[in-house]
């Protein structure tokens, strides 16, 4: 494009530019080159018809003095750096507490690497922010039309190189390198934007990292927020429009002139100014409106543009293409101060400084800010005939648009800065206060340390050539004279210094502008009583005996705690299981503080059920579910939703799924949830579901095809093993009646020959259960591996196998204990101790449901008192053969037509003194008799006397095993 005529208001400064390239530099080309281009720019933008307003984002000086040009003004319309698909939710910002961030979600990724999913745009806003006051004077301007002319969403995305998405996602703000925290933020806070890529209005910090770092070692600062606010932010704050305007341009052009920045990044810069240029003019010419009455706000950096499309006159076009075929839900999320620190990489404390800096910018300068008509938490207006806002003239028609500019360039820069004079009750005020707080945060702080604060603060700000210090330089002096050594308290001094600056202020949606599902939600759970909005944490308890109706609060919440992050909804007390109706829980609710992720929620369905169902039916149809997977979905969505026909569904899927497994990592898992499964059809339903049928079926036969390779794989670990055996054992009467044959379980342990002592143990116990090993064989096994001196290390192994068989064989629990104190009376010490830790850990790991099997049994076993141990006698030691008893007790059954004399021991006189308990088990049985009276002569019962059978049975069968 041809360059365009220059103005002569800037020869002046052309000319002292020139020279002073000359004398500073070799030879005039370079420098000359860059500074004289400055000024070109700053010449073509205040010249452009329609008029450019540069700001910087979340910038008290620009918000005021955009307060100030739109009171002056008046313009018609106003065009708006943001992502034009974002314009329908800016009505919703009056039912919000500012800040808040305007978010574009797409869960469905089309035309985008799957790794990008979930895409999420965010813009943040705060009331000290320019474009919240273009935003508030357009919606409540009668007449005035607001145009957002920036990239959509998709194109944000559509625009990004691998390495540009890289980048973005982790700091849009246009920095070389995001500052490093000094403190680090609370977690939460910071994180309330989440993966989300950033987009700003004023995109103002050099993309040389060299200029940076001259920048803020010749201004004696720390990071690029304090030098911002000292030479840009405080100078502008009182200038006037024409000044405050060209200066903005010009810090534009010269980052921009300086240090373009990668080729990639510049590429989407000037394309975002081909677009925003070619929607206003699109929309000048459908619309008509004269450029003079029109305002455009942007960014100074993209002001100060180059690109041939510049201007409304501008000779080349831009082809805009369509956007792709992802999916965007809009919606208005929380945001923080921190949050927005994190998102574009600025110092810790500087956005609560700029809030307190726009108070202070308003105070001084009696501007009269923009505020959007029922904007939640606005500070109400000032009564009629106290208004502290000078009368502003009405607007008129103007041609300042198309008059000749006036330079402001060449007095701002010749200007010495002005010094503030020392505010000594503003900083004395400060250095009470952080003594305050510090001691209310643990630290010894006493009235010496504020007097040391007051002076440190002062001899800072001297040593950085500044009279009045700044909220920097009382930060800095704070640590230095309060922080010692340690941090007593959660918060270190410099976090204290934020928060008394203002804090971290977090924004809160209103109900009106939150999206349907979050609004059902808050319906939904109004019966509770409490105030689902407010951060924090909330005591919820539910009696469902004496308020049936908050049964469906419950359902609400347990749906809340399976979608949201932890924390949002915990239960306290109570909990769901299959089969099971709630009579009383309690509950910490945080939806408050996690109303991003709620919001979230309503991007993916008008419902938490219609979500719920969708995350089930995703997470069981991804390629890499397994059957474990899938019947936990299957389970959810009983226990949930208790859908039968989403169940019946999953357990289909379920079913494909186990066919094509060739591996059995997941048969605990699902030994577990089909039991589960099992047990509550069988309780609640007259029949089982014809795919659980089928799944039993074929889990019967898949299993019996995969043990013998399991055994002796090394990759398949004993507790797996054991699993699949539980599921063949427990599982094994259903499955034969269904059709299944049991030759397939007896082949599948005809060809297990395992050789590891951990499996060889379990397949003993699984022999014992199928009746091809007696007890006496084992026993006799066991004996054999303890006399082997060679075998005697390895037999805590075989100890492991015989613990996890208690998985598919719980009868050999008594025979466990046996063993186990066997090895502990025989093994030696260097075996046994070392095999010790290994016990419990594995007990504890993989054990956690057998452990109680197992101690119950040996409570049984063994005396409960310590005085009986010395004269008892283990019961597999009670007679020469060792017979195989599971208790150590006998038991005698006395009752109606017993004798309950002398004879009988102390029970029978005890069931003879109070008869009440037999009568009534009698009675339950239908058994009609008597009680007898004692005989002397009768040693033991009468009824083993006269029916001898039963005992002698008994006997034989004790002595064939």
């Amino acid at each position: 494009m041809s360059p365009a005529p220059r103005a002569a208001a800037f020869e002046a400064l052309r000319t002292q530019l020139s020279e002073a390239a000359t004398t500073l530099a070799d030879g005039p080309e370079a420098l000359q080159g860059i500074l004289l281009g400055i000024v070109d720019d700053v010449d073509r933008a205040v010249r452009e018809p329609l008029e450019i307003f540069p700001v910087c984002h979340h910038s008290p000086a620009s918000a005021v003095a955009m307060a100030r040009r739109l009171r002056e003004k008046r313009p018609k319309v106003v065009y708006l750096e943001l992502c034009e698909d974002m314009a329908p939710l800016l009505s919703e910002l009056r039912n919000c507490r500012l800040p808040v961030a305007v978010q574009a979600f797409a869960s469905e990724v089309k035309g985008f690497p799957a790794d990008w999913a979930p895409l999420s745009v965010v813009a943040p806003i705060t009331e000290a922010s320019a474009e919240y006051q273009a935003i508030a004077y357009a919606l409540d301007t009668p007449g005035v039309e607001l145009v957002l002319v920036d990239r959509s969403s998709d194109h944000v995305f559509q625009w990004q190189t691998d390495e540009a998405a890289s980048s973005e996602s982790t700091d849009n703000s246009g920095s070389a390198e995001p500052e490093a925290p000094t403190a680090a933020a609370p977690e939460e806070e910071s994180a309330l934007h989440g993966d989300a890529v950033g987009v700003e209005i004023g995109d103002l910090r050099p993309r040389f990292a060299e200029l940076e770092q001259h920048l803020l070692r010749h201004g004696r600062v720390r990071h690029w927020s304090e030098w911002w606010y000292q030479y840009v932010e405080l100078p502008l704050g009182d200038s006037d429009h024409d000044t405050y305007r060209q200066v903005m341009l010009l810090i534009g052009s010269l980052f921009r002139r300086l240090a373009p920045g990668d080729a990639d990044r510049v590429r989407v810069d000037e394309d975002r100014e081909r677009y925003m240029w070619t929607r206003m003019r699109e929309h000048l010419a459908a619309s008509g409106t004269d450029a003079a009455d029109c305002l455009y706000v942007c960014g100074a950096f993209h002001a100060a543009s180059r690109v041939a499309e510049f201007g409304v006159d501008g000779a080349a076009t831009f082809e805009i293409g369509p956007p792709g075929e992802s999916v965007w839900q809009h919606g208005l999320i929380p945001s923080s101060h921190s949050a927005i620190e994190a998102q574009f990489g600025l110092a810790p404390g500087s956005v609560s400084i700029a809030a307190t800096q726009w108070t202070k910018n308003l105070r001084r300068t009696r501007v009269q800010p923009f505020r959007l008509v029922g904007q939640a938490g606005a500070k109400k207006a000032a009564k009629p005939g106290k208004a502290v806002v000078a009368a502003l003239p009405e607007a008129t028609e103007t041609t300042e648009a198309t008059a000749a500019p006036s330079d402001r360039l060449s007095g701002f820069l010749r200007r010495p800065p002005v010094l503030d004079r020392l505010d000594e009750a503003e900083l004395l005020g400060w250095s009470v206060e952080i003594v305050r707080a510090a001691r209310r945060n643990g630290y010894l702080a006493s009235t010496a340390d504020a007097i040391a604060v007051f002076e440190t603060s002062i001899l800072l700000a001297g040593m950085r050539d500044r009279a009045r210090p700044t909220p920097y330089d009382f930060q800095d002096a704070a640590i230095t004279c309060i922080e010692k050594d340690t941090v007593p308290g959660r918060r270190d001094v410099r976090r204290i210094v934020e928060i008394m600056m203002g804090g971290d202020r977090i924004g809160q949606v209103g109900y009106d502008a939150l999206p349907p599902l979050a609004r059902d939600v808050h319906d939904r759970l109004a019966p509770l009583g409490l105030k689902l909005e407010q951060r924090g944490v909330q005591r919820a308890l539910l009696d469902m005996a004496s308020r049936p109706e908050l049964e469906r609060c419950s359902d609400v919440l347990w749906m809340l705690r399976h979608l949201l992050p932890y924390g949002a909804a915990r239960a306290i007390m109570g909990e769901r299981r299959l089969g099971e109706r709630p009579i009383q829980e309690s509950w910490d609710l945080a939806l408050g503080t996690h109303q991003r992720a709620l919001i979230e929620l309503g991007y993916e369905g008008v419902s938490i059920e219609q979500v719920l169902e969708q995350r089930l039916r995703r997470r069981a149809y991804d390629p890499q579910a397994t059957t474990a997977d899938v019947l936990e979905a299957v389970e959810d969505a009983t226990l949930y939703l208790r859908s039968r026909r989403l169940a019946d569904e999953l357990g289909t899927r379920a079913l494909e799924v186990l066919a094509t497994e060739r591996s059995v990592d997941g048969a605990p898992e699902v030994l577990r949830r089909v039991r589960r499964l099992l047990a509550y059809y069988r309780t609640a339903e007259p029949v089982l579901p014809p795919w659980i049928e089928s799944f039993v079926k074929t889990g019967y036969a898949h299993y019996c095809t995969l043990l013998p390779t399991a055994f002796t794989d090394e990759d398949a670990t004993v507790r797996q093993v054991a699993a699949m055996l539980g599921f063949l054992f427990s599982m094994e009467s259903l499955a034969v009646s269904l059709g299944c044959d049991r030759t397939q379980l007896e082949l599948a342990f005809a060809q297990s020959h395992p050789r590891e002592p951990a499996r060889v143990a379990l397949l003993w116990a699984a022999q014992v259960q199928l009746g091809q090993l007696s007890r006496a064989a084992l026993r006799a096994r066991c004996e054999d591996l303890l006399g082997n001196p060679l075998v005697v290390p390895a037999y805590p192994r075989y100890l492991s196998g015989f613990l996890h068989a208690l998985e598919p064989v719980p009868q050999l629990a008594d025979f466990v204990v046996e063993a186990v104190s066997h090895a502990f009376g025989r093994l030696p010490d260097p075996v046994l101790l070392p095999w010790l830790p290994k016990l419990i850990s594995a007990l504890r790991a993989d054990g956690a449901d057998l452990a109680p099997l197992l101690i119950r049994e040996a409570g049984r076993i063994f005396p409960g008192r310590l005085a009986a141990l010395d004269a008892w006698i283990p019961p597999w030691q009670d007679g020469p053969d060792g017979p195989d008893v599971s208790r150590s007790t006998r038991t005698a059954v006395v009752g109606k037509g017993v004798d309950a004399g002398p004879g009988a021991g102390a029970g029978a006189a005890l069931l003879a003194a109070h008869p009440a308990a037999c009568d009534a088990l009698a009675g339950l049985l239908g058994y009609e008799g008597s009680w007898q009276s004692a005989d002397a002569t009768l040693s033991g019962a009468r009824l083993v006397a006269r029916h001898p059978d039963t005992a002698a049975a008994l006997e034989v069968l004790l002595a064939g095993h």
